[in-house]
């Protein structure tokens, strides 16, 4: 695959999305912009195409990521709006839904993604969704590029919201998790280092167990926990906390904080 791509806003989504494709060894040329000095040296240093003309990057491009604060979706679409006419045009915007991006450019064919920053290490959980003019060949390039980040799956935007509070907001969540982790190596006597790196690797390890078997992750809480041992007075006490009501809730406020921010915008309505 060496098709053309730009990346129009390369902050830190968009930044994660190049360094991603670069790590992977993709072919084909790519484009990012920005209007920050900054941006673009860092892009520029890795040896991408920066500038900061949005017009250009998406005129000499085949696909185009758009990347930025989703107040600002609109303004960028119809500044490119001739360049990206009839091209595969892929969204990070939170919150926008297809059907106000497909009605601000009706000839370009959409697709919507929600990553998250671990595709800055190739492991990213991205869900994506298509709108009616997207073809399969669209998708197979999609999904090729998506991969490079990490994994992806296709879900309908429905679901969109709740993806954007579980996976897209995660490493926030799980960043938390593993500095208590590592605080708690530290009240038994771990030097920082070996308390911060046993942490996120343990983290780490355990996704790619449940990933890579397929099994629930009660199944991998059972592999550890043998009877009378030291697990098991673990998670005795993590059971009289309200760490899963509170995971459960953080998830909950992020997907409503979503429909918010579509009304404030006036998305909901369009």
């Amino acid at each position: 695959m060496t098709d053309g791509i730009a990346v129009i806003g390369a902050g830190m989504m968009g930044g994660a999305i190049v360094k991603s494709l670069l790590k992977s060894g993709y072919k084909g040329k790519i484009t990012a912009t920005d209007f920050q000095l900054e941006r673009i040296k860092e892009m520029e240093k890795l040896g991408v195409n920066a500038i900061s003309d949005n017009r250009k990057a998406a005129a000499e491009s085949d696909i185009v990521f758009i990347v930025v604060k989703p107040a600002d979706v609109e303004k960028v679409l119809k500044e490119i709006r001739k360049e990206i006419a009839g091209k595969l045009v892929i969204s990070v915007a939170a919150t926008v839904p297809l059907k106000f991006l497909k009605k601000v450019i009706p000839e370009a064919r959409f697709v919507r993604i929600m990553p998250n920053v671990a595709a800055l290490v190739q492991a990213s959980y991205t869900a994506y969704s298509c709108d009616a003019d997207v073809t399969e060949k669209d998708k197979n390039k999609v999904k090729a590029l998506l991969n490079m980040m990490g994994i992806c799956a296709e879900v309908n935007e429905k679901y969109m919201d709740a993806i954007t509070a579980l996976s897209g907001s995660g490493p926030g969540y799980l960043s938390i998790i593993i500095e208590a982790l590592m605080y708690a190596g530290l009240r038994v006597g771990l030097p920082r280092d070996i308390a911060l790196s046993s942490a996120a690797q343990t983290v780490l390890g355990t996704g790619k167990l449940i990933i890579e078997l397929q099994e629930h992750p009660a199944k991998i809480k059972d592999m550890v926990t043998t009877p009378g041992g030291t697990t098991i007075d673990a998670i005795y006490e993590l059971e009289g906390s309200q760490i899963r009501q509170a995971l459960m809730r953080a998830v909950e406020e992020a997907a409503k904080k979503s429909n918010i921010i579509r009304d404030k915008l006036g998305l909901n309505s369009q």
